[in-house]
């Protein structure tokens, strides 16, 4: 019996660090102030900086990001400006359209399908499938992505990143509204 209570609580703890999400939920954050609306807060510009950290943890490189939200109703775009340490740039546009006060989808060009999102409290969490360029190839990962407010101007995000069910790497990223 003892045996079998042990093999189970093994069997859970491998199957969560497979799935290579994170445990929260996005009703742990109801309540939380201050609200976050990503209408209002990806509106307008917006300044950040973030690192990937490999599965070891160690830091890889860092970048900025500038960004423009725009929105009519539900409806918004976000143009994604990056600048990396090692001199490379890139370009991400997102689509984002609200069904209501708290669930929506987001589609970019390098998203495969659509992303998942819903916004409780100060929080947002996404789901979706980004096809990563890396040393010369494109990576699928699935990305559990967090986004914390912190204050009107500060939102902290956190990304698991994902690939067959094992964790590839984070992305920690500062948000700055302007």
């Amino acid at each position: 019996m003892r045996f079998s209570i042990m093999l189970r609580s093994v069997m859970t703890g491998l199957c969560a660090v497979l799935a290579g999400c994170s445990c929260s939920k996005i009703e742990d954050y109801a309540g939380n102030k201050p609200v976050l609306d990503i209408r209002q807060y990806l509106n307008g510009d917006i300044e950040a900086w973030g690192i990937f950290l490999d599965r070891s943890g160690k830091a890889d490189p860092s970048f900025h990001v500038t960004m423009k939200g725009t929105w009519v109703g539900n409806t918004g775009t976000l143009e994604e400006h990056f600048s990396y340490s090692d001199g490379s740039k890139d370009d991400r546009t997102w689509t984002i359209a609200f069904s209501d006060d708290t669930h929506f989808i987001g589609t970019a060009h390098d998203v495969i399908g659509e992303a998942k999102g819903r916004q409780v409290g100060n929080a947002v969490n996404m789901h979706y499938t980004l096809a990563l360029k890396a040393k010369g190839s494109i990576y699928n990962m699935k990305m559990d992505d967090w986004m914390y407010l912190m204050d009107e101007h500060t939102l902290i995000n956190h990304t698991y990143m994902s690939k067959f069910g094992f964790k590839v790497g984070e992305l920690i990223i500062t948000f700055r509204k302007k």
